[in-house]
């Protein structure tokens, strides 16, 4: 596929701004069929344009098509299907009842657009994690500013064109560029900044929204544990470990970074987790790097970075189990699996965001938590395990954004299940009503009926009367 050329700028990121703002305003009183008219624009244009999204991704990633459908273009079709089935009734207003201090009175949750919303996406999904918050942002009402990673720059100037094709450009408009658009971009005073990246940007991203005292949505990532107990079924939980690994070659956010598992069944993971890799992403004994279900490193930099990682571990003392081969020329990671990883090593302090898998044996489930607690809180924990009690004490002793037990990742392809982390791994949700809600404002509406009203009773001045009634009152709480 020939890389699509960027369409120029004729206006500042301002003067866009303030396009965004106008529209806006009108966006607020629009009728429900307009949002729904939109949303079916954007599903028909994925349906049509499902080639080159397939395309588009190959160059990026070298991405296999049929892992495009699944991933990337599935997720946001699910999101658009549930957000069309569910937007009448997410925008209805909700009844509240009164309480005793205030009957009479009716009250209401009235659900209202932000205004101009700015989502940056990553480049490790560049379709699904930046059209999927576009649909929770439209469904809300919302105009939108993307700025899509300048990584990916087939799938940046796809979406671009997209935009072009489907939105009037004052309700949605995309800035390409590098770090500098986003720096400016952030500099403007939008109502909500949607971003999924790295903790460390998030930081970035989250002080210049406090300027402009704009609500955040940051989906970040960290180092998401697996606990394999004693009592999972080995074969599996390695598979599920595999597949969420070293899908995208380790480029997910929510992808298994370490695996802490029962002394007793070490090695009989760690071989299952070797075949399994093997039967997912090679078939009749070709290569990964052969391989066309098997990705590529995004760019040069971040190559570096997991060779470096690697080797840092090796040096203390880390064994390689499985793989070890790279090429930096096309930026190929063989699927590394190590074990006797050390704890201070970089690989068990820094998200690993690749194809290599510490392996760690534990003598206890104590020892086990206490290594996942002794890390910040991640995007999400995984837990195999078929044994009720365990199950219970690590929900309960752990803290993650999400988590699956007895799988990897599943739960985020649920649209009724709210996504995000919590801390150093995110701040607010998303997907499905979540989402929806993450581009709203929640607006608490009263209506006081006329004449005498409950509150009346306690207004001052403050006599001996009042001062009865308020004694009588606070009894009742």
């Amino acid at each position: 596929m020939q890389a699509i050329a960027p369409t120029p700028a004729v206006i500042s990121p301002a003067d866009d701004f303030r396009r965004h703002q106008a529209a806006a305003k009108s966006l607020r009183t629009e009728p429900i069929q307009n949002r729904r008219a939109r949303l079916e624009k954007l599903r028909a244009w994925i349906h049509q344009h499902r080639r080159d999204i397939q395309e588009a991704m190959y160059a990026d990633f070298r991405k296999n098509p049929t892992e495009v459908d699944a991933i990337e273009i599935y997720h946001v079709l699910a999101e658009l299907k549930h957000a069309l089935d569910n937007l009448e009734e997410w925008t209805l207003p909700t009844k509240i009842d009164a309480p005793l201090t205030l009957l009479g009175t009716r009250s209401f949750i009235q659900y209202e657009p932000r205004g101009v919303c700015l989502i940056l996406s990553p480049w490790n999904y560049p379709f699904s994690l930046c059209v999927g918050p576009l649909v929770s942002a439209l469904a809300a009402g919302n105009a939108v500013v993307i700025k899509p990673s300048e990584l990916t720059p087939h799938v940046s100037a796809l979406i671009r064109q997209m935009a072009d094709e489907i939105f009037d450009g004052a309700m949605v408009s995309v800035w390409e560029g590098g770090p500098e658009v986003s720096q400016t971009l952030l500099q403007l005073p939008f109502e909500h900044i949607f971003f999924t990246g790295s903790p460390a940007i998030g930081k970035v991203v989250m002080k210049a929204a406090a300027e402009n005292l704009a609500s955040v949505t940051l989906e970040l990532g960290g180092k998401s544990p697996v606990i394999v107990t004693a009592s999972a079924h080995v074969k599996d939980a390695a598979k599920r470990v595999a597949f969420t690994k070293f899908l995208n070659n380790g480029q997910t956010c929510l992808a298994p970074d370490y695996v802490l598992v029962d002394k007793t069944m070490a090695a009989d993971f760690t071989k299952a987790l070797i075949e399994q890799t093997q039967l997912l992403f090679t078939e009749k004994g070709e290569s990964f790097e052969n391989s066309a279900h098997y990705c590529r490193i995004v760019n040069q930099k971040h190559f570096d970075r997991l060779h470096d990682m690697v080797q840092n571990a090796l040096e203390q003392g880390a064994k390689i189990e499985f793989g070890g081969k790279m090429d930096a020329a096309s930026r190929f990671i063989h699927p590394l699996i190590l074990t006797g990883v050390p704890l201070q090593a970089r690989l068990m302090e820094e998200e690993i965001f690749g194809p290599v898998l510490p392996v760690l044996a534990y003598d206890n489930l104590d020892e086990a938590l206490a290594i996942v607690n002794g890390k910040q809180k991640p995007l999400a924990l995984y837990v195999f395990v078929n044994d009720k009690i365990t199950e219970t004490r690590v929900l309960e002793e752990t803290s993650s954004g999400g988590a699956c037990v007895n799988d990897c990742g599943v739960h985020f392809m649920h649209p009724d299940l709210p996504f995000g982390g919590v801390n150093n791994s995110g701040i607010g949700k998303s997907h499905g009503h979540a989402g929806f809600l993450a581009f709203s404002n929640e607006k608490a509406v009263m209506k006081q009926r006329q004449g005498f009203t409950t509150a009346n009773v306690f207004y001052p001045p403050y006599t001996a009367t009042v001062r009865k009634m308020m004694d009588w009152f606070l009894k009742l709480f």
